[in-house]
C-alpha cells in the first residue's frame, strides 16, 4: 500500500489524543519550541487551558519533541480512582508504579528503568523524595502530569506539590537532585489549588500558615498562546489538500475558520471534520454551513458552556452583561468571576478588556440566553411575524423585519410595566425576535464591542445574502453620527453597500425613526426605537 493511501486514512479528530500517523494536525512546532525554552531553563509551570483545548495532544507532541534531550515521563491522573489518593502510603507507592510504567514508554534506557526499580519501594513522601533524588542524579528528567484536575480536591496531592516545591528550591541551592522541569496540565490554575480546597472544605489551615500560601508558587507563568493562528491552521489544511486535491484556497479557508473560532483547537478541528465528512465545499460558504451545523449539535464543549453558566449565578450575570448588555469589562484575573470566565475559555484579554473568546461562543452563549428568556412566562416578547412574511423570492427582507420590530416595540414601550425590561434587555429581545425568522436557512453571529458606545454588531447570513446590523444605545446626535461612520467603515472593509442601524433610545421625549439614509455612498437603514 502506498504512503499516500495510508495518509488518506487520516481524519480530523475531535475526541482525545491526536497523532500525526492517524490524524490531520496543526503544526505546533513554534509552540513546542517556546515550551522547550522554559524547560531548558529548568522552570516548573502549569498549562491550564479550557476543556478540549489540545492539552493532552500538546503534552504527547512535547514528549516526542524532547526525547533526544531529556527522559520525558508522561503520566496522567485520569481514571486512577479514589484509592490512589486515599493516604500518603497509597499515593507514594502508586506514583512509583505509574512512573515506572511511563519510563518504559519513554526514551529511557533499560539501565535507566532498572535503576528506578532497584531503588527501594516507598511508602511516604520522605522515601519518595529520596527515590527521585537518586534517580535524577546524573539524568535530565522532565515530568509531565496530565489531568491534574482529577487530584485538585485532595489533601495528599497538596502534600505532593509541597514535596516537589521543596526539592525544586533545594536544587537551586545545590542541595538536591530532582526533575529538570515539572509540567502540570489541567483546566484550573494549580497555583490557586490551596485556596480552592480551603473554600470547599478539603484543606485546613495549620497554625502559623497563610491561606494564600500555595505549594506551587514556584511555578513560572505560562504565556505561550495555545490557540491556533491562521498560519498554523493552514499547515493542517495543506496536509489535507495534498491527499484530497479539493482546490481550496488554503489561506482563505484558514482565515475564515479562524474568524469563527479564534483558533480554539476543538472548534478548528470540528469545522474541518464537518467539511470532510459531510462533503460540504471547501470554500467560505462551506465553512459557514459547517459552523451553522455545529452550532445546532450537542457536544461536550457546548454542554460544558451551558452547565457552567447554569451553575454559577455570578458567571451568568457577567457573561450577560458583557455579551448582551454590551457593558465594558476589564480583564482582571484577580476578580474571581473574570478568572473563572477565562479559565472556561469564555473570554480572552483584548488590550486589557474582556471580550468573548470567539464568534461561535458568542452565538452559542447568546442562544443560551435567548432560550432562557423564552422559558420565562412573564417576560416581554414580540411576535406576530411569520417566517414566510419576511421571505420574498428566496431573499430575506431585513428592512421588513426591522420595520415590524420597531412597530411592536413602540407599542410595548407605551406600557409602563414593560419599560424597565425593555431598557435593560432590548437587544436580547431583538435577538429573540430575529432567531426563529432565520432558523433553518440562516444564522447570525455577534461581534460584541467593548467601547463606551456599547455597540453590538450582528452579521446575518441567509442563503447567499449577508446583512450587517449595528445595535447601540442612544447617546446623543453626535454619537449617532459616529455610529454612521462606524457602520460605514465596517461596510467599506467588507465591500458591502447596505447596512442597518438599530438604536435603543430611552429618553421620555424620544422621536422614533425609520428611514433610509445615504452616508458617503452607502445606504443605511436608520431605525430608532
Amino acid at each position: 500500500m502506498s504512503e499516500v493511501s495510508n495518509a488518506r486514512k487520516r481524519h480530523f479528530n475531535v475526541t482525545g489524543l491526536c497523532t500525526p500517523a492517524q490524524d490531520y494536525m496543526v503544526d505546533i512546532t513554534s509552540k513546542l519550541s517556546g515550551i522547550k525554552e522554559m524547560i531548558d531553563a529548568g522552570e516548573y509551570f502549569t498549562i491550564n487551558r479550557a476543556r478540549q483545548y489540545g492539552k493532552t495532544t500538546t503534552l504527547h507532541a512535547l514528549k516526542q519533541y524532547l526525547k533526544d534531550d531529556y527522559i520525558v515521563v508522561k503520566i496522567s491522573f485520569e481514571g486512577l480512582g479514589g484509592q490512589f489518593f486515599a493516604d500518603e502510603a497509597s499515593f507514594c507507592s502508586g506514583f512509583a508504579r505509574i512512573f515506572e510504567k511511563a519510563l518504559r514508554f519513554s526514551s529511557a534506557s533499560k539501565e535507566d528503568i532498572q535503576c528506578w526499580n532497584d531503588i527501594a519501594d516507598v511508602n511516604n513522601f520522605l522515601e519518595l523524595s529520596g527515590k527521585i533524588t537518586d534517580f535524577c542524579q546524573g539524568r535530565r528528567v522532565v515530568l509531565l502530569i496530565d489531568e491534574v484536575d482529577k487530584a485538585t480536591d485532595n489533601q495528599t496531592f497538596l502534600h505532593f506539590l509541597g514535596m516537589l516545591r521543596e526539592k525544586y528550591l533545594s536544587r537551586k541551592a545545590g542541595e538536591d537532585f530532582t526533575f529538570t522541569s515539572v509540567i502540570l496540565a489541567g483546566v484550573y490554575d494549580v497555583k490557586n489549588i490551596k485556596l480552592r480546597m480551603q473554600e470547599k472544605g478539603y484543606a485546613v489551615i495549620q497554625e502559623g500558615e497563610t491561606k494564600y500560601n500555595s505549594p506551587w508558587n514556584i511555578a513560572s507563568s505560562f504565556e505561550i498562546d495555545m490557540a491556533f493562528s491562521p498560519v498554523e491552521i493552514a499547515t493542517m489544511l495543506r496536509e489535507y489538500e495534498a491527499d484530497h486535491h479539493t482546490n481550496m484556497d488554503i489561506e482563505e479557508i484558514a482565515s475564515e475558520i479562524w474568524n469563527y473560532t479564534s483558533g480554539y483547537p476543538f472548534l478548528v478541528s470540528r469545522i474541518c471534520q464537518e467539511l470532510d465528512e459531510t462533503d460540504k465545499p471547501w470554500n467560505v460558504h462551506g465553512v459557514q454551513a459547517a459552523v451553522k451545523a455545529i452550532l445546532l449539535e450537542k457536544n461536550t464543549l457546548f454542554d460544558d458552556i451551558a452547565h457552567n453558566l447554569e451553575n454559577n449565578e455570578a458567571l451568568f450575570s457577567f457573561m450577560y452583561e458583557l455579551l448582551i448588555l454590551g457593558q465594558e469589562k476589564h480583564f482582571e484575573r484577580t476578580n474571581s468571576t473574570i478568572d473563572l470566565a477565562a479559565t472556561y475559555g469564555f473570554i480572552r484579554n483584548d488590550d486589557g478588556k474582556a471580550v468573548v473568546d470567539n464568534r461561535m461562543f458568542e452565538i452559542k452563549i447568546a442562544n443560551y440566553f435567548i432560550s432562557k428568556n423564552l422559558e420565562k412566562k412573564d417576560n416581554v416578547k414580540i411576535g406576530g411575524v411569520l417566517t414566510e412574511d419576511v421571505i420574498r423570492d428566496g431573499h430575506f427582507r431585513m428592512d421588513y423585519v426591522l420595520e415590524k420590530f420597531a412597530s411592536h416595540y413602540a407599542e410595548l414601550y407605551e406600557n409602563e410595566k414593560n419599560r424597565k425590561f425593555l431598557e435593560e434587555n432590548g437587544r436580547l429581545l431583538f435577538l429573540t425576535y430575529l432567531r426563529p425568522l432565520i432558523n433553518g436557512k440562516g444564522f447570525y453571529h455577534i461581534e460584541s464591542q467593548t467601547s463606551t458606545e456599547r455597540r453590538m454588531d450582528i452579521v446575518v447570513d441567509y442563503g447567499n445574502d449577508q446583512f450587517v446590523l449595528e445595535l447601540k444605545l442612544w447617546y446623543g446626535a453626535k454619537k449617532h453620527e459616529e455610529a454612521y461612520r462606524q457602520l460605514w467603515e465596517y461596510l467599506e472593509s467588507t465591500h458591502r453597500q447596505e447596512g442597518y442601524l438599530l438604536t435603543f433610545d430611552f429618553r421620555k421625549q424620544k422621536k422614533p425613526v425609520y428611514q433610509w439614509v445615504t452616508y458617503q455612498g452607502k445606504r443605511i437603514l436608520d431605525v430608532v426605537v
